[in-house]
């Protein structure tokens, strides 16, 4: 892990595309903003963790927990067509 010391309106590039500014200290809080490419998804931590834990869950949901679904596929297959 890379640990840099920066001051407000400071910032830190991340390859050429990713710019991290630090834009208010209060305490312990610091407030940060973050400027990339809108191909590069940014979420906080426990809102990233979160996600993945309910792909996880979505995956391990079992064809009969949805009973209705394949004749929603059905239906929007022939809609297609």
């Amino acid at each position: 892990m890379l640990i840099l010391s920066r001051k407000v309106d400071e910032k830190i590039m991340i390859g050429d595309e990713i710019e991290i500014s630090v834009i208010d200290i209060r305490g312990d809080q610091v407030k940060i903003g973050i400027a990339a490419p809108r191909s590069i998804l940014v979420y906080r931590k426990e809102v990233y963790q979160a996600i993945q834990q309910e792909n996880i869950e979505a995956v391990k949901t079992k064809p009969s927990a949805l009973p209705e679904w394949d004749r929603f596929v059905d239906r929007a297959t022939h809609r297609k067509k």
